[in-house]
């Protein structure tokens, strides 16, 4: 499949988790195909070095904007929508990118405190952040796409990990919900990509044995991310994508 150079050109974009792995890889994608892409991350340096890379390449200036994912006041989303309209105007598209992955353990052995801090992040973020975010979206000129992260232990629970596992099945879940509700009264397209296994920090501490060279690096799926946030993809709705199957069949 073949997809336009251009295929983003003059969209605005928000990433979450952008300052580090697929994140960053997929923030450079998206502003090397025209987009002006908002970086949003926990961590400001991270953020400024994804920053950096796409100025370097000379494209769209992006936005850093840090914030903490494991915030748990409403009124924060609400005040990070309200800065994210008065300086862009609307959104034409959210990538929610971020997540924990936790402990690898038995249930009985999980931390409560961990379990809590997953869940937010991963799954109680993503709601209050899509609350406030939907207007910006319907307010885009043309189409929009929201892209949700899923994973195969969210579809299939498999022993020993935990919260991690639960809070996929949740994005999921989450991600046909929001489709529901948007299938007749909106141009939002909602979907899910599950990247597979990819070299990132995540993937080393869940598999801290594994050669990292053995594991393909994120630049491999951006195929899939490219074509979910571009026009192509419109009439694509309440789907759950696998990556690298879909890399492998479409390109």
């Amino acid at each position: 499949m073949h997809i336009a150079p251009n295929a983003l050109q003059g969209r605005i974009i928000l990433v979450t988790g952008a300052g580090y792995g697929i994140g960053r890889t997929v923030a450079l994608t998206y502003a090397r195909a025209g987009a002006t892409v908002l970086l949003l991350g926990r961590t400001q340096q991270a953020l400024n070095d994804t920053y950096d890379l796409i100025e370097a390449e000379g494209l769209p200036q992006a936005a850093v904007i840090p914030f903490d994912l494991e915030e748990k006041d409403e009124e924060r989303y609400r005040q990070l929508a309200g800065i994210i309209e008065e300086n862009f105007g609307h959104l034409d598209g959210v990538l929610l990118n971020a997540g924990v992955l936790g402990q690898r353990t038995m249930l009985d052995n999980y931390h409560w405190d961990t379990w809590q801090k997953v869940m937010q992040i991963n799954v109680n973020s993503q709601f209050i952040l899509m609350k406030h975010l939907l207007p910006l979206l319907q307010k885009a000129p043309a189409d929009a796409s929201v892209i949700f992260t899923t994973s195969s232990v969210g579809r299939q629970a498999r022993a020993y990990w935990g919260a991690y596992a639960v809070s996929k099945f949740a994005t999921e879940g989450l991600m046909q919900l929001l489709a529901e509700e948007l299938e007749n009264t909106s141009r939002i397209r909602v979907n899910c990509i599950n990247p597979g296994g990819t070299r990132t920090g995540m993937r080393n501490a869940a598999y801290p044995a594994e050669n990292p060279a053995s594991v393909p690096t994120a630049d491999t799926i951006m195929p899939l991310y490219l074509h979910l946030m571009s026009p192509d993809s419109i009439g694509t709705h309440a789907q759950s994508l696998d990556a690298r199957d879909w890399v492998a069949a479409n390109t």
